[in-house]
């Protein structure tokens, strides 16, 4: 005997927690809930949230100004190994937890400085980096024919030449200095985010929410940003955060070369710079400043990482 009687429609405080949680969870809420159960990028998030700690509460936990000389107030060396009176440094010896440079500085305090530089330079080169490439990009993928031709063939340009190389390029034209290499660092990312931003302008500006608004009479100022930018937000967060860690490792590297940060700040590749040859001698003078330019970009590519599961609904079936 078969049981033709309508199906009583389940309440919803008849749901599971879990299940309440799933149907009525926001698009945002959902990606934050696949975010936070990743290990790589949780991780990523505690090394970021350290290093930022340790920038904005520099003249806290830095003990000595970076760059005072400490000839005459202490009885160090140049490049004395790490003292810690905990793990059995004398007390008598003046305690540096990361030992003294080739000037007598604290290179503790010099490493804990370098924070605030290394993270200032990748906020501020990517933030103006995606700023006019979503300019570029918008303008290019929405108004199509000769300015898609004349901007994407000119960031072509810039694609032709390996990053670094370009990057070194520019600030030999311009002079060295930490100014003139953000500047040319931003100016080398800039092709990135113009094709992300045109590869979602092309995409959705012939989707029929973007037709309506059209024949509603909408301004294409507004189209694009009412309509066209949300949807790009998710994939410019996730290239932004692998960005950033780029750009740390390449303003590193033009300190390095001498065309970045200049003497006497607090930089990490001018602190490998400095003291390059004194990898055997004095190692510990290459070590911290490598091991923190280490931690930064893992931190940040473990976060983009995370961040690029959570907000691509092309990896939610891998």
């Amino acid at each position: 005997m078969t049981d033709d009687s309508p199906a009583t429609p389940i309440s919803a405080s008849e749901l599971t927690p879990a299940v309440r949680l799933t149907v009525h969870e926001s698009p945002w809420r959902q990606r934050l809930r696949v975010f936070m159960h990743q290990r790589s990028a949780i991780t990523g998030m505690v090394i970021i949230g350290f290093l930022l700690f340790v920038a904005i509460f520099a003249g806290q936990i830095a003990p000595y100004n970076p760059t005072q000389v400490l000839t005459g107030l202490e009885k160090v060396k140049k490049r004395q190994p790490p003292c810690i009176h905990f793990l059995g440094c004398p007390e008598d010896q003046p305690q540096h937890l990361m030992g003294t440079d080739g000037n007598m500085r604290d290179v503790f305090s010099r490493v804990v400085y370098g924070a605030r530089v290394s993270l200032a330079v990748g906020f501020f080169t990517v933030i103006g980096a995606v700023l006019i490439g979503i300019f570029l990009g918008a303008v290019a993928g929405y108004a199509g024919r000769w300015a898609d031709d004349g901007v994407m063939r000119s960031l072509d340009v810039l694609l032709a030449f390996p990053s670094l190389l370009l990057a070194i390029a520019i600030v030999s034209v311009l002079g060295p200095g930490l100014t003139n290499a953000m500047l040319a660092i931003a100016i080398v990312s800039i092709p990135i985010y113009a094709r992300v931003m045109r590869s979602v302008v092309l995409s959705a500006k012939e989707q029929d929410y973007v037709l309506a608004a059209r024949t509603l009479g909408a301004s294409s100022n507004r189209i694009l940003s009412k309509h066209i930018l949300p949807n790009a937000i998710s994939p410019l967060i996730v290239v932004a955060t692998l960005g950033i860690a780029t750009a740390i490792l390449d303003a590193a590297a033009l300190s390095f070369l001498g065309l970045g940060a200049q003497p006497p700040m607090a930089e990490w590749g001018a602190m490998l710079s400095a003291e390059r040859n004194q990898v055997f001698s004095a190692p510990h003078l290459v070590f911290f400043p490598g091991l923190a330019i280490a931690l930064t970009v893992l931190g940040f590519n473990l976060l983009g990482d995370g961040l690029r599961d959570a907000l691509d609904p092309r990896m939610k079936n891998r």
